[in-house]
């Protein structure tokens, strides 16, 4: 159910030449919404100008920068990580950042923004990159803007991907038990769901966990591709203790190494697990894990042949 009427007022998406975000664009585009794109400075926007993006240069860092990017916008949806984007910057855009972009909608009176937020972000304040989300969360409901948080699960394409093709590798790399369920989602459906996230009918700060309609563990997540595909797909797991070891030895150097670590860990707990029911109620039908698990390995195999 859409909450507002068609709007000629662009969508700002902060992220817009990330893998998430460049995927938000090209749905909220479809969808006939007219588009404007946070890009920094020193970043290729020609792809998106291509399209037809409005482009507002600027830095997560630099609020007055988002002020003049929000301005004249109708709705904001931010898909910016410093943590998956890395860099000396990392942790300052994931806090200082997140903040500022609260701050922004703020001052420029923002219809709607939609954060992309972390699944089970709120228990877990020993993982860094999960929290800074909660405290993202926290700063746009503390300074009164009206925002949904979509809490998705771990990225599917992302994780099976992580040493190439697991189809045409034939296996797959885990860290931890690799019988443990958890909740998973595509890329290119989160991407749906935070476009059509402007215009649901929600109540204001709201937080929306997003996943399929059961978790699975990397093993299952195997052995379904690998009959949809007609070859075996082996899961190389490794143990979780080699990666906290090496997150406490690199941590004080690369922060980074051990918020993974601390991330895979808390993944064993067997609590990373999606309640789908509100997600059904403003989305529609939850995708189930054997259909997404098939589309996403025919994607693969058309991928393969291209």
């Amino acid at each position: 159910m859409s909450a507002t009427g068609p709007t000629t007022l662009p969508v700002l998406v902060v992220g817009a030449t990330g893998s998430l975000g460049s995927k938000v664009v090209d749905e909220l585009l479809e969808r006939g919404k007219s588009v404007r794109a946070l890009v920094r400075p020193a970043s290729d926007a020609s792809r998106l100008e291509s399209r037809g993006v409005q482009i507002a240069r600027g830095d997560m860092l630099d609020v007055d920068s988002l002020v003049a990017a929000m301005n004249g916008a109708d709705a904001v949806i931010t898909t910016a990580a410093g943590y998956t984007r890395g860099g000396k910057n990392a942790n300052d855009i994931d806090t200082i950042g997140n903040a500022n972009l609260a701050e922004a909608a703020r001052r420029t009176g923002i219809r709607r923004f939609v954060l992309t937020s972390i699944l089970t972000s709120d228990q877990t304040p020993q993982v860094p990159h999960f929290w800074h989300k909660k405290l993202a969360e926290d700063k746009l409901e503390q300074l009164g803007v009206p925002f949904v948080a979509l809490r998705p699960g771990a990225f599917l394409d992302q994780v099976a991907s992580m040493t190439g093709d697991p189809l045409d590798k034939g296996r797959m790399v885990w860290i931890g038990k690799p019988t443990v369920p958890l909740t998973f989602v595509l890329t290119s459906d989160l991407a749906a769901y935070l476009a059509a996230a402007v215009d649901i009918d929600t109540g204001a700060g709201e937080r929306i966990d997003i996943g399929w309609d059961r978790p699975v563990s990397m093993r299952e997540v195997a052995d379904v591709m690998g009959r949809r595909a007609g070859k075996k797909i082996k899961v190389l797991a490794v143990p979780s203790a080699v990666a906290r070891t090496a997150g406490a030895v690199t941590g004080r150097f690369m922060p980074l190494i051990k918020d993974l670590a601390a991330m895979f860990h808390w993944f064993e707990t067997g609590r990373y697990v999606a309640d789908p029911h509100r997600q059904e109620q403003v989305f529609g039908p939850v995708p189930t894990a054997e259909e997404t698990l098939a589309r996403y390995t025919d994607e693969l195999r058309t991928a393969q042949h291209r």
